[in-house]
């Protein structure tokens, strides 16, 4: 323990100034570039962004898949979290190392496993032509199916921890008190596993949801310029285009995105507890 709250701030000061002049500045200055517009303050680099149906597209596939990839993370991970957490001490610290153990892999080689698996000479299509479902491959890749799957398979595993951490704190005795009680599994896990959890789901929603909106690799190779999303289209303003004001816009979008989701699952979180 520190002997008084002087000494504590000394010793923090050096990563604070450092977190602020390599991290904070030059991002404020980037994300300042969207409010400049004739030498003053203006919002109309944003107003132009969302004019065009492009950007609109783009910003609204974008948060279409986010959410539907925390939400289908959300019910595979609370399956999978359950069944964790009621195994045996052995087993539970094997399958949890198998959760975890993607989280070891680089993004890079996850996401090039979906070629093998969804393009025209992949796993899939190859059974499916097998099966007779189809004369010809079918176009799998480069598709929001293909964003999807890819998203999905990358932050599942962060849902899964953080339910998992969740669900060891509840008492054993909970769930077979609410089942004795007259309680179905549906009203068992909304009335009881729903609010002892919130925690976790805040922290696992907040991690997939945002981890989507910022996500590069994944939607880069396997939704390509076909299916552009924030992350894609800002890249292509700065190294393509050499639009700063608009990547400034997006990356000021997804900042705020980011920040928005984490406030609002929490404000549900606490609604629910009062």
């Amino acid at each position: 323990m520190f002997l008084d709250q002087r000494q504590g701030l000394a010793l923090a000061m050096p990563a604070a100034l450092f977190a602020l002049l390599m991290f904070l500045v030059p991002v404020a200055i980037l994300l300042s570039e969207a409010f400049r517009s004739d030498g003053g303050w203006s919002l109309s680099a944003y107003f132009e962004f969302f004019a065009k149906p492009l950007n609109q597209t783009v910003f609204l596939r974008t948060l279409k898949l986010g959410a539907m990839v925390a939400g289908t993370a959300a019910i595979i991970g609370y399956a999978a979290a359950f069944c964790i957490v009621n195994l045996e001490a052995k087993a539970r610290g094997q399958i949890f190392g198998l959760v975890v153990l993607p989280l070891m892999i680089s993004p890079v080689a996850r996401t090039y496993a979906w070629i093998v698996i969804l393009g025209r000479t992949g796993i899939v299509n190859d059974a499916l032509v097998g099966l007779g479902l189809t004369d010809t491959p079918i176009r799998l890749l480069f598709t929001e199916t293909a964003v999807f799957l890819g998203l999905l398979q990358l932050f599942l595993p962060l849902m899964i921890i953080s339910l998992v951490s969740s669900m060891e704190n509840i008492p054993r005795d909970v769930i077979p008190a609410a089942r004795v009680l007259g309680a179905n599994w549906l009203q068992v896990f909304v009335k009881v596993i729903l609010p002892l959890t919130k925690e976790g789901l805040v922290i696992g929603g907040t991690l997939v949801f945002t981890g989507s909106l910022t996500a590069y690799i994944t939607p880069a190779i396997l939704g390509g310029s076909k299916v552009l999303m924030l992350e894609t289209l800002l890249y292509q303003r700065v190294n393509v285009s050499n639009d700063f004001v608009s990547a400034s816009v997006i990356a000021m979008i997804l900042i705020v995105m980011s920040f928005s989701t984490n406030l609002l699952l929490k404000r549900i979180a606490t609604a629910r507890r009062s």
